[in-house]
């Protein structure tokens, strides 16, 4: 028997008050205040992604299914912040192409590296990230001084091939 292949994953862009990515947020806001004792909502105002230089996006299965979200926001010349990234558990893939998606529209968007803040405790985001090839940087904004919270970046900037 061959191995089984991944389901095919689609990311598209999409409004953050649609009823899919309301059900998503809210169940990304859940599953931190289980882990972390705070959902995260605070940090997170859907203008910000609706506006110039933000995304939100949602991942389907082949049927349509929401499987995850993710969004990005300017956070300065240059610089995109990742927000609520959230994938469905138990579907493997969906924050692979959630990634994929918005460091390609960034890159597009004229963003030259994207940062990010999660939770010390949620060691799942904080390993994928790394995996990803984000690095830790010192906290920003309003993460300065939190020892909680662990902030990380990675550059869009593709090097030139000789």
């Amino acid at each position: 028997m061959g191995a089984k292949a991944a389901p095919k994953i689609i990311v598209v862009p999409e409004d953050p008050a649609s009823p899919p990515s309301v059900a998503l947020l809210a169940a990304l806001s859940r599953a931190l205040a289980a882990l972390t004792g705070a959902s995260g909502e605070a940090s997170f105002d859907v203008g910000d992604v609706r506006g110039e230089g933000g995304l939100f996006v949602v991942a389907r299965d082949a049927a349509g299914t929401p499987l995850g979200c993710g969004a990005y926001r300017r956070l300065e010349p240059g610089v995109a912040e990742l927000k609520r990234m959230y994938a469905v558990p138990g579907n493997r893939g969906v924050g692979q192409a959630l990634l994929d998606f918005l460091e390609t529209r960034a890159r597009e968007d004229g963003y030259a590296a994207l940062w990010l803040e999660t939770r010390r405790v949620n060691a799942h985001a904080v390993g994928f990230y790394r995996r990803h090839g984000y690095r830790p940087i010192d906290n920003y904004g309003r993460y300065v001084g939190r020892a909680e919270t662990m902030c990380f970046a990675k550059s869009l900037v593709r090097a030139e091939r000789p």
